[in-house]
């Protein structure tokens, strides 16, 4: 019996003990669910319980300095369901033919989607509003609209490569929507409601709204009528010298490094980013398929975005010969005064290196060595200055850096390693070619020329408002560096000033508004490929310069590739738009003023008697057709601008006006074509500097050969000199 308890004591002790052990394990398990995994565990219930929506924010407005749209962002819906909800109402087939109707989609394809084992789907993106009130209208159960924007740019491909544009959430992919994207974007709101396991409501309603916080406005210093200038040229540019390769341009301010117009041509349009401007490039990549089509079709997009003002380096030739020129005055080594004698190529170590004129030079001075773009004189000068100097000033101006401007993939220049920085590389380097720079940098290193020898840091933002126009922040102006004296910079203004009044880049001249630059033509590597970079680096007025402007055309191939044939010109046209729209004061000599042309009085609805005399103090000749008393018309109109010596036609009855046709005059030189046209019975009117040495030819016209005219109408003539480079 005795045994008996035993036994079933120690039986209800193992039961007590595995009680106990049961329960502390249940204990520590209660306790570590409660207390180590307790707030974990409560946010899935809760996530699990409830639906988190986000309500997008409306991004910034991008502005022009002058507070020109230049992008926004406009109220859209996204289509979104609940394909739950859908399976519990039984009327997924309705329903997918009514989105589909709708939305341009097909049924088929919303079908697929809103029947998905799911408690949330997206239909569409970015429907406009029109869309989504017919959608409203349906009260379709499980199916719902979410408020959104879609970006807009109301100038389409205007400056494209520096506004950029944004991806399907609306975050900046490229161009300043990139970079400033975490002030444009804003803050998302969220919109939480409670839901039952299958995502449908709960019997209860339970929803907590939190308002989405807008982005700040971003203020640019582009000038949108800037900007549409220089694209307008480098557009006509392009077709005219058949350029193959893409040009670019960039217009900023002197003083503060303020942007004003940055362009690449070709370019895009930022309301549809990825779709290529090349229907050629297009039609190839559709014959691809798999992979392959979806690498081609990035990398084409990628060029397409590519910005050559930042991301290409190029050998910048002449325009590099102001620098060499500021180094060589700052060291001393050179003066006004220094001769040099040009016989069409200097030895070099092993090398005989050739000056771009076959026959050289002859005997020149230093400034007209740099007005003449001689090769020898510049690598004679760049011997003075020296291998260790010329690094110095080559880092001093910004080449080895990049400038951190605001937009993204600047490149690096490229220099020798100083260990094969030679007498030969020497003598290269300095008259531009070699070493491998970004136009960027080259209009910084030119600031420091306009500025006394302060070099400014270019700049695109100006600064950031909120949407009552209240500044949240600004983008300061920055001084990089003092590169050279002041002395030596007015000293090199004043000498760009004569490259382009006498010089090599004459055809960058604008009566009256004191321009100053430097042409350049790089001859691509491998060398005597016949490909060519041509450009134009200047400034205006130059003795207290407001604008500088770089202009790059590649790879051009018409009959002309100089820099002073082609890139001077196009920029002689943008930079004559741009000083006129900026009311730049223009400073006349009494040369210029001699030989201004003269406005056409106004005399339609005056007596004969009148009509002549108001002809009598003026340098313009008339003609009067017709036996009546009374000018009933007159050709050109009064108020156009006529060379001295013109014939303006006065008619005096109501007479056919004797149309003639244009003659054509291309090839020939000045005072031929203004023969030939006057001869015609039109007046001839010359753009840009005038020849006086017969060293160039008409090579454009407007109107056309052919054209038929009035008798008296203006043909506006164009240049190209044969002496330039």
């Amino acid at each position: 019996m005795k045994k008996l308890t035993f036994t079933i004591k120690k039986r209800a002790f193992a039961v007590m003990l595995i009680f106990a052990v049961v329960f502390t394990a249940l204990s520590v398990r209660t306790g570590w669910i409660q207390f180590v995994n307790g707030k974990d565990l409560q946010r899935k219930a809760i996530e699990q319980q409830t639906k988190d929506s986000t309500i997008n924010s409306r991004r910034g407005v991008i502005y022009d300095r002058n507070g020109k749209i230049l992008a926004k962002s406009a109220s859209v819906a996204t289509v979104t369901v609940s394909p739950s909800q859908i399976a519990e109402a039984g009327n997924a087939q309705q329903v997918a033919e009514s989105l589909a109707a709708i939305l341009g989609m097909e049924t088929e394809k919303v079908y697929s989607i809103i029947t998905k084992n799911s408690a949330y789907e997206i239909v569409k993106r970015k429907i406009e509003l029109e869309q989504a009130d017919q959608i409203r209208a349906l009260e379709l159960k499980g199916v719902h609209l979410a408020e959104d924007s879609k970006r807009y740019y109301p100038y389409g491909s205007l400056a494209s490569h520096t506004i950029g544009f944004v991806g399907t959430d609306n975050q900046g992919l490229n161009g300043v929507e990139m970079v400033f994207d975490k002030y444009l974007k804003g803050l998302p709101g969220r919109v939480i409601s409670a839901k039952n396991a299958r995502g449908t409501d709960m019997p209860f309603k339970y929803e907590k709204y939190i308002n989405p916080e807008n982005g700040a406005n971003l203020v640019l210093t582009i000038d949108e009528v800037v900007q549409h200038f220089v694209e307008k040229h480098l557009e006509q540019a392009i077709a005219d010298y058949k350029v193959t390769n893409g040009a670019a341009c960039i217009i900023m301010n002197a003083k503060t490094g303020d942007i004003l117009a940055m362009a690449t041509k070709p370019d895009f349009d930022l309301n549809a980013p990825f779709q290529l401007n090349d229907p050629a490039v297009q039609a190839q990549i559709d014959l691809l398929e798999g992979d392959e089509k979806t690498q081609a079709t990035s990398d084409a997009l990628n060029k397409m975005w590519r910005n050559k003002a930042i991301v290409d380096t190029y050998e910048p030739g002449s325009t590099f010969k102001a620098i060499t020129a500021a180094m060589a005055l700052e060291e001393g080594v050179v003066s006004l005064g220094d001769t040099f004698n040009c016989t069409g190529a200097l030895k070099v170590g092993p090398e005989v290196i050739r000056c771009w004129k076959a026959g050289g030079h002859g005997t020149l001075n230093f400034t007209q060595g740099v007005e003449n773009s001689c090769n020898p004189v510049f690598m004679t000068i760049g011997a003075r200055v020296g291998n260790s100097n010329f690094y110095k000033y080559f880092r001093a101006f910004g080449f080895t850096e990049k400038t951190g401007f605001d937009l993204p993939g600047e490149a690096d220049s490229i220099f020798y390693p100083l260990d094969r920085f030679h007498e030969v590389e020497l003598a290269t380097a300095s008259f531009g070619q070699g070493p491998t720079v970004t136009p960027l940098q080259m209009v910084q290193a030119y600031s420091a020329l306009c500025n006394d020898g302060m070099m400014v840091r270019p700049r695109l933002a100006k600064e950031l408002v909120d949407d009552d126009g209240n500044v949240i922040q600004t983008f300061d102006v920055e001084q990089v560096r003092q590169v050279i004296s002041a002395e030596t910079a007015a000293t090199v203004r004043n000498i760009l000033e004569s490259v382009v009044s006498v010089g090599t880049s004459k055809s960058a001249y604008i009566k009256g508004y004191r321009v100053a630059g430097k042409t350049g033509t790089s001859e691509k590597v491998p060398r005597n490929n016949g490909k060519y970079v041509a450009s134009f680096v200047g400034f205006a007025p130059a003795n207290d310069p407001e604008i500088i402007g770089l202009l790059m055309l590649d790879e051009p191939m018409g009959d002309l590739h100089m820099g002073g044939q082609i890139a001077a010109p196009t920029f002689r046209k943008i930079f004559d738009d741009v000083l006129r729209y900026l009311n730049v004061e223009p400073q006349f000599t009494q040369e210029e003023l001699a030989s201004m042309d003269i406005t056409v009085p106004a005399v339609e609805g005056f007596s004969k008697a009148d009509a002549i005399k108001a002809f009598e103090n003026s340098a313009l000749n008339y003609r009067l057709v017709g036996d009546g008393d009374t000018v009933l018309s007159q050709i050109p109109k009064g108020g156009a601008a006529l060379p001295e010596g013109s014939t303006v036609m006065l008619y005096t009855k109501e007479t056919d006006t004797g149309d003639v046709s244009v003659p054509d005059v291309k090839g020939y030189t000045v005072s031929e074509a203004n023969r030939i046209i006057t001869n015609a019975g039109l007046n001839m009117k010359l753009d840009g500097a005038e020849s006086t040495d017969g060293n160039s030819f008409v090579s454009s016209q407007s109107p056309a050969a052919g054209s038929t005219v009035p008798r008296g109408s203006v043909v506006n003539v164009e240049l190209t000199y044969t002496d330039v480079h």
